[in-house]
C-alpha cells in the first residue's frame, strides 16, 4: 500500500456499562472515547477519519426530542477537546484539511463537520440515503442530529462507490480505493449504523484497520464475541451487524500483523493516543 501519516486523537467521550459493550463484561462503567484520526497524504494533503464530539452537541440537545439523546447518551467534550482546537499542535487551521471521511452519521463521528469549511465529504451511499431520508425530530432515535451536518454538506460530498474505485475483495467480497492510488482502502462495515465504513491505511512503521463502531471491544472481533442483545434495539441490522463481525474476525486470522482498531475500544486506542502530536508516532 501507498504510505500515509497517520495520529490518532480523542475529541471527547461519553460513558457507558462495559456489561453493554461485551457479553460477560464486567458491570462497571467505562469511557467511550470519540476517536478520530488525522492522515496526511503526500498528493491529498490532511484527512480526518471521523470528527469526534464538540460543544454542539450540548446546544443541539437542550430540546426536545433531541435531550432524549442527551439524556441516554452523558457527553463530555470541552473547546479544548474540540479537533478544532487540537489542530493547533500540529500548526493547522481548520481551512487545511481537505477530505473527511465519515465512517457513519452518529453525533461521535460527525459533531465537528461544520469546522471545517474547506473539507469534501465522503461516505457511503446507503449512510447518506438515511441522514437524507430521516427526519430532524425522529434522527435522535438513530443516534443523527442532523443540525450537526453542515447547510451546504451536499455540495461539498463524494458518495464512495460513485467516487472511487472498486476492488475485489475476498474477505469482504470488494473494497473501495478512495483515491485510486491503494493508499486509503474502504470497507463496508454495515449493522451497527447504515452504510458503516472502515479504512485500512499503512504508515511507515504499521498497517492498520479502521472499523469504527464494527465492535466496541477488541474480544469481539477476536472472539466473535457479541454485546448483550438489549443493545440490538440501536443498531440498523443486527444481522449486518453480525455479519460485519465476522468478516472483521477472518480479517483479522489471515492480516495478525495488522493493527485492528475499534472507535470505543480504550483497551486498543489507549496505546495509540500521543499527548505529543506527532504525525510520526504511528
Amino acid at each position: 500500500m501507498k504510505e500515509v501519516k497517520l495520529y490518532l486523537g480523542y475529541a471527547g467521550f461519553c460513558k457507558a456499562k462495559e456489561s453493554h459493550t461485551i457479553k460477560g463484561g464486567a458491570n462497571k462503567e467505562i469511557k467511550f472515547q470519540a476517536l478520530f484520526g488525522l492522515i496526511q497524504h503526500p498528493q491529498q494533503g490532511w484527512i480526518l477519519y471521523d470528527t469526534g464530539y464538540t460543544t454542539r452537541f450540548y446546544e443541539f440537545t437542550k430540546n426536545y426530542p433531541n435531550k432524549i439523546y442527551a439524556n441516554l447518551t452523558k457527553v463530555f467534550v470541552t473547546k479544548e477537546d474540540e479537533i478544532k482546537a487540537q489542530l493547533k499542535h500540529f500548526n493547522l487551521e481548520p481551512s487545511a484539511i481537505k477530505h473527511i471521511i465519515i465512517t457513519h452519521f452518529h453525533a461521535d463521528h460527525v459533531g465537528g463537520l461544520k469546522d471545517f469549511d474547506e473539507a469534501t465529504f465522503y461516505c457511503s451511499k446507503a449512510a447518506y440515503k438515511q441522514l437524507k431520508e430521516i427526519s430532524s425530530f425522529w434522527g435522535f432515535s438513530k443516534a443523527i442530529l442532523k443540525d450537526l451536518i453542515p447547510e451546504n454538506f451536499e455540495e461539498r460530498l463524494k458518495i464512495i462507490e460513485a467516487f472511487s474505485t472498486s476492488v475485489n475483495d475476498e474477505i469482504f467480497g470488494k473494497k473501495h480505493d478512495l483515491f485510486g492510488d491503494d493508499s486509503l482502502n474502504i470497507y463496508d462495515l454495515p449493522g451497527h449504523a447504515a452504510g458503516q465504513i472502515g479504512v485500512e491505511l499503512k504508515t511507515a512503521k504499521q498497517k492498520y484497520f479502521l472499523i469504527a463502531d464494527a465492535c466496541w471491544n477488541k474480544k469481539s472481533y477476536i472472539d466473535l464475541l457479541l454485546p448483550p442483545s438489549i443493545v440490538r434495539l440501536f443498531f440498523d441490522s443486527w444481522q449486518n451487524f453480525k455479519d460485519s463481525l465476522r468478516k472483521v474476525n477472518k480479517f483479522y486470522k489471515k492480516f495478525p500483523e495488522v493493527i485492528i482498531v475499534p472507535t470505543h475500544c480504550s483497551a486498543t486506542t489507549s496505546t495509540l493516543i500521543s499527548n505529543n502530536y506527532d504525525i510520526n508516532a504511528l
